[in-house]
């Protein structure tokens, strides 16, 4: 499992399938979550991503198990990735 402790600021996040969702904004180690600025004119408000969303960090880059359309639609359901 990732560590939180791996993630920095302005590093890129990366669904699934490859999209490109935006950048760490802030980690927040005590509630397991990563703060996301979105990527262009996404949504507005806070998203937030759980840290076992993370699969893999390498380099600059935060790689998530789930593809851009299941975090669109946990979006739209106001889940864990809606403002907080």
């Amino acid at each position: 499992m990732v560590q939180a402790s791996q993630i920095r600021n302005q590093m890129q996040i990366v669904a699934s399938d490859g999209q490109q969702l935006g950048s760490v904004e802030q980690v927040d180690g005590s509630s397991s979550r990563i703060k996301c600025a979105p990527k262009g004119a996404a949504r507005g408000g806070d998203h937030f991503i759980p840290l076992s969303w993370v699969t893999s960090v390498e380099g600059q880059t935060v790689r998530l198990n789930k593809s851009s359309h299941e975090i669109e639609q946990e979006l739209e359901r106001g889940g864990t990735t809606r403002r907080a």
